[in-house]
């Protein structure tokens, strides 16, 4: 797989695999950083897009959120690379590890399937498990802005997970939406068995709040983004992006999203 340049100094790896699953590669200045990392399967594959774009280390790692498919490979490549993890602040007790975070934050198929196999394993196993999955991460302060971006903004887009987070770049308008908005019909169980191309926001079984992650897509599309840069699908541009945002209305769960009605790639109607 090819990485490629999607706006300038922005760079993506995917969509990958079934789950259409996308990391990117940031410069700014003389540095650059991964925002997400993919499956832990997926470390050899950015070390080496990595490698073949810039040829020097990391200033770190942003995470939109805390799922194996977009922190899978974050603890091994912040080894490699000895650079740090960053992520908001009530994504940490799931980085660390803590299994009563887990039973607060989760969604539909983490109480149906996870915890059950979880508490099954008995305490002592499971907290052994947990320590071994646990991310050394640093939380940051969105307000405080991005660390290694300073010329990005974190937009907090909570709903999929507490903490989730997005990355703006408010000059050109690049969004990078991690799960808030993704362009991959995933918000039904049969999307993620057979994904079709369409904007959505994250998928109702693994999502902890489903009313949050429909104002927090809301949100992100009021920004009037020109690039969307999704953790699932391809990028966007812009009229391909308002062209599916109104032909494409995706189903979230049993509501319609209606994403199609809002300002995608509108200059005038921008929040910034």
């Amino acid at each position: 797989m090819t990485v490629r340049e999607i706006a300038p100094d922005v760079f993506c790896l995917g969509p990958s695999g079934h789950t259409r699953t996308d990391v990117y590669f940031v410069r700014s200045g003389s540095s650059w950083v991964l925002v997400d990392t993919g499956w832990a399967k997926d470390a050899p594959r950015i070390e080496q897009a990595a490698q073949t774009l810039f040829g020097s280390l990391p200033a770190a790692i942003l995470l939109t959120h805390v799922h194996p498919d977009h922190s899978g490979s974050a603890a091994r490549l912040a080894r490699v690379w000895d650079c740090p993890v960053y992520l908001h602040p009530a994504e940490l007790p799931i980085a660390r590890g803590e299994f009563a975070a887990m039973v607060r934050t989760a969604g539909p198929l983490d109480r149906w399937v996870v915890l059950p196999i979880m508490r099954a394993l008995g305490k002592r196993r499971r907290e052994a498990i947990l320590a071994k999955s646990s991310l050394g991460a640093h939380a940051f302060d969105p307000r405080d802005g991005v660390p290694g971006l300073p010329d990005w903004e974190c937009v907090p887009t909570p709903g999929h997970t507490p903490g989730h987070v997005s990355y703006f770049r408010p000059r050109d308008r690049v969004l990078l939406s991690g799960d808030a908005l993704v362009t991959v019909r995933i918000g039904a169980i049969h999307g993620a068995l057979l994904p079709r191309p369409g904007l959505s926001g994250p998928p109702w079984y693994t999502t902890w709040n489903r009313v949050a992650a429909r104002e927090s897509a809301e949100k992100l599309a009021r920004l009037g983004p020109r690039v969307l840069a999704p953790g699932h699908g391809q990028p966007m541009t812009g009229d391909a992006l308002a062209q599916m945002a109104r032909s494409r209305p995706s189903q979230y769960g049993s509501r319609s999203f209606r994403l199609y009605s809002l300002p995608f790639g509108s200059r005038g109607n921008s929040s910034r």
